[in-house]
């Protein structure tokens, strides 16, 4: 069945939209808070469709989710308990409080080896506001906090965007090429994190 082939057909088109920029940086923002789509879903085509620009696009994209991230971890200090009913029904509860329980006792060694452990988080599938919320709800320290959000999805955006510019037009064509394959495998290892977090974790 295809599916992802044209959704990305789609998405090339939304990166030529006038307002392509401030809709990425909105996309950024948000999906660091509540939103379930990553921003790469618009970040990768946008590159795609100029490449020249790569560094900008990637730029904006990690200051939005630096802002996002400071929210959701302004939302799970300060507010948790009375979003514990939306949190519920979003199905993130067990996914954060497998996450609490961890960030608790790496914190409680030293807030530097949240820094690493939230750093390898932002290269992860897993959805960044899952790690933001986890992260105000123990009161990881803020200097750490932002640090890791800055590197881990630095590092991410960054990357994306390069390998897009180094490929160029073969870039393009192999992700065309192979989308169908990315986006079911995308899919699959979501739905295994899933029961990870629901049944064996």
């Amino acid at each position: 069945m295809k599916l992802f082939g044209p959704l990305y057909e789609r998405a090339m088109r939304w990166a030529a939209h006038p307002r392509a920029v401030s809709m990425l940086a909105g996309l950024s923002f948000v999906e660091a808070i509540i939103f379930p789509v990553m921003p790469e879903v618009m970040l990768a085509p946008m590159t795609l469709a100029r490449p020249q620009q790569w560094f900008r696009y990637a730029t904006i994209s990690l200051i939005g989710s630096l802002l996002g991230a400071a929210v959701g971890y302004a939302l799970g200090h300060f507010a948790f308990a009375a979003l514990q009913p939306l949190i519920q029904w979003l199905g993130w509860s067990t996914a954060i409080d497998a996450h609490v329980a961890h960030l608790r006792e790496v914190v409680a060694q030293s807030p530097w080896q949240a820094f690493w452990l939230l750093v390898l988080a932002g290269f992860t599938p897993i959805p960044l506001k899952i790690f933001t919320w986890a992260s105000g709800i123990v009161g990881v320290p803020l200097l750490p906090f932002l640090a890791s959000m800055l590197v881990g999805r630095g590092k991410r955006v960054y990357l994306l965007c390069g390998l897009i510019r180094l490929g160029g037009v073969r870039a393009e064509r192999a992700l065309h090429r192979w989308i169908e394959v990315i986006g079911w495998a995308a899919v699959g290892l979501l739905i295994l994190l899933v029961l990870y977090f629901k049944f064996l974790h």
